[in-house]
Formats: C-alpha cells, sequence, structure tokens
C-alpha cells in the first residue's frame, strides 16, 4: 500500500507540477507573437510565486492540509488550476489577463505542493528525508516538464500550455488514487495560533531560515536560466542554435536535480538532514559564482556548470520540510510546512522579478554569481540548527 501510494502520488506531482514553468518555456516562441515589455515577461512568471504565497498564506492559516482530506484537496487544486491554465490559450499573450491567470494557478499549487507533503510525511519517520526527497524530486522533474514539451512543440507554445494543462487534470484524479499513511495526523479544530509556533520553535524557525536561503537562489535560476544560457550561448554560436539549446540545458539542469533528491533523501536519513542541507547549498552557491564568472565562455563549459548546478540547487529543499515535519506536531505539520513554502515563495517573487531587470542593468555575469548570496545564509542557519544536537 504504501509503496503503492506514493508511487501514485509522484506521477501526480510531476503532472500537476508541469503549470508552474509554462510561461518560462514558452516566452521566446510568444515573443515571436507578440510584444511584451520586460516587466510583463517577469510578471508571467513572478505573478505564479505571488499567488502561491496568497494560496499558501490561506492553506496555512486555515489549516486546509491538516483539518481535510489532503487527497481531495489536491484533485480539486489540481484540476482547477489546469482549467485556469488553459486561459492562456484564448488571452493576448502577456496581457493582464495572462497575468492573472497565472497568479491563479500559482494559488491553486498551494494545494499540490504542500498537500502533497503532507500526504508523504504520513508514511514514514526514520525515512522521511528519503521520502519527502523524492516526492520534491518529482517537483523539480514536474518544473523543468514544459521545457521538453516546449522543445517538442517548437514555436507552437499553445500545445505546450494545452499538454500541461492536461497533465494537471489527469494528475488531480490520479492523487484520489492514492492512501493516507499510519503517520497522517488530523487536526480537530481551526487554530491559527499554530503558525506562531514557526517562531517560537527554533528549530523549526532555524529551518525555515535554511529554507529562505535556499529559495533566494532555486526559483530564480530555475525560472531566468534558459534565458540566461541562451544569452551566454550567442557569444559563441548563432542565435537560433543558442535558443535550441538553452531549451536542452533548461530542461537538463532543472530535471536533473529530480534525479538526486531521493538520493539524498537516503544519505540524510543516514548522516543528517541539516549535513545535506550544508553540502547542497555549497554546491549550488559555487555553480552560482562558477556561472557568472565563465559567462560567455565556450558552450561545453556552461552547459557543464549549469547541469551541476541544477544537480545540487534543489536535494537541500526536501530536507528543509522534513526537517519542519520532524520539529512539529503530527496534526501541526502540514500547515507548518505550507507556511514555511508561503514564506519562501514570497521571497521568491522578488527575486524572479528583478532577475531580468537586474541582468539588464548589470548583466547576467553579476546577477548569476549574486544568487550564491542566498546559500551563504542558509548554510549559517543549518550550522546553527546542527549544533542543537
Amino acid at each position: 500500500m504504501k509503496f503503492r501510494s506514493i508511487t501514485v502520488l509522484l506521477v501526480a506531482e510531476v503532472a500537476a507540477m508541469s503549470l508552474w514553468f509554462v510561461s518560462a518555456a514558452i516566452l521566446p516562441d510568444m515573443l515571436r507573437e507578440s510584444e511584451i515589455s520586460a516587466f510583463r515577461q517577469a510578471a508571467l512568471s513572478s505573478s505564479v510565486q505571488l499567488g502561491f504565497v496568497a494560496g499558501a498564506l490561506l492553506f496555512a492559516i486555515f489549516g486546509i492540509a491538516d483539518r481535510f482530506d489532503p487527497r481531495r484537496v489536491f484533485a480539486a487544486s489540481a484540476i482547477s488550476a489546469a482549467i485556469i491554465n488553459a486561459v492562456l490559450l484564448v488571452v493576448v499573450p502577456g496581457s493582464v489577463v495572462a497575468i492573472a491567470a497565472r497568479f491563479a494557478t500559482g494559488a491553486l499549487m498551494a494545494g499540490v505542493y504542500p498537500v502533497g507533503m503532507k500526504i508523504t510525511v504520513g508514511w514514514g519517520l526514520k525515512d522521511r528525508g528519503f521520502l519527502v526527497g523524492a516526492l520534491v524530486g518529482a517537483l523539480t522533474l514536474g518544473s523543468a516538464l514544459p521545457h521538453l514539451i516546449a522543445l517538442g512543440g517548437g514555436a507552437n507554445w499553445r500545445m505546450t500550455v494545452a499538454a500541461a494543462s492536461a497533465a494537471s487534470a489527469i494528475a488531480g484524479v490520479l492523487c484520489l488514487f492514492t492512501a493516507l499513511g499510519p503517520h497522517h495526523g488530523v487536526a480537530a479544530r481551526f487554530d491559527p495560533k499554530v503558525i506562531v509556533s514557526a517562531w517560537t520553535n527554533r528549530r523549526v524557525r532555524l529551518a525555515y531560515g535554511g529554507y529562505l536561503g535556499h529559495m533566494w537562489e532555486l526559483y530564480a535560476m530555475w525560472a531566468w536560466i534558459g534565458v540566461a544560457v541562451a544569452a551566454s550561448y550567442r557569444q559563441s554560436i548563432p542565435s537560433d542554435d543558442a535558443e535550441t539549446l538553452a531549451k536542452i540545458t533548461a530542461f537538463a539542469a532543472i530535471g536533473a536535480g529530480a534525479l538526486i533528491c531521493a538520493v539524498a533523501g537516503i544519505a540524510a536519513d543516514r548522516i543528517g538532514k541539516a549535513e545535506i542541507a550544508i553540502m547542497a547549498m555549497a554546491v549550488s552557491g559555487t555553480c552560482a559564482v562558477l556561472a557568472g564568472l565563465t559567462f560567455g565562455g565556450p558552450v561545453w563549459v556552461t552547459f557543464l556548470i549549469v547541469l551541476i548546478w541544477g544537480l545540487s540547487v534543489i536535494p537541500d529543499s526536501a530536507q528543509f520540510s522534513a526537517l519542519v515535519a520532524d520539529a512539529s506536531p503530527p496534526e501541526q505539520a502540514g500547515s507548518l510546512m505550507t507556511f514555511q513554502t508561503a514564506l519562501g515563495f514570497a521571497l521568491t517573487f522578488f527575486t524572479v522579478q528583478i532577475t531580468p531587470v537586474a541582468a539588464q542593468a548589470f548583466g547576467w555575469p553579476i546577477v548569476l554569481a549574486s544568487l550564491s548570496i542566498g546559500p551563504a545564509l542558509g548554510i549559517i542557519a543549518m550550522v546553527r540548527l546542527r549544533a542543537m544536537g
């Protein structure tokens, strides 16, 4: 039962999270059809982050994942998000309506990712690092999927939108076929004071701190790495070839992280979740600096650095969530993990929105290197948490 439920949940997570970076994956093709300002280009991606923050805050404050059947919450959210994402097929690219649809899609993703974690942690204690790692791996693969769909669809960006919506709708149905584990906790009543323990519980607070450092880097890298490497590649190869290779690079870099999340989770269960988080942030922060230093250099060097960056930028994410779950009562874990993601994605709204603007002002090399600030601060939080024993 455990293996079947987790497997079905992982497939559903991959399919539903394909909605997240649809706009980033199809942006070059939309720009060929419509003129979209730099601000609105960024807003198509950052509005998803902002929508997720709004949705996650509501889910956390009202304890949705802890009070109701998370499978039904996941299903309703994924199917609704699929319908709203399809709005992109009939509105003007980059319009206010398109941006609003991306915001609503992000808000509904709060019923997919954190709720999926709630289901997952109910299936284990000693292997929780692995279980959450596998879920984050699925999220990562789902986030990379639009780049692969866009590559197959060529300039037909509407095919990518339609395919992602269909995948999310299927995900909603699939989640209904999972079961809840023996460690699943249910909150008896609505208690907004649960959120206060995010500050009063020092272990939870430090896990949040590490997560925020991690999120400073993660979504800015995921959202804009395709655009950044395309700019780098153009200095060495023709523009059309650079764009094609950039799509491949973005999918490979984001997708590669999915492969290592579960492996990192196994290691975390053995040597410690904080230790794995520290190692991952040390590598990803170094790659951010190297990506800036080698910008415009040989294509193979850029590809290799970005691939290693993609491998190292995500496996710590699961461990921050697992650390929060470990430090929380079972009936509060869903709300505290959801609140954690709300704070993290509030930060990513700023980083995703400012990244292309900063790149225009200062250049991609400086912007890419500056993403290392987050991992550096996250390492400090994890060292302090590790010292608590």
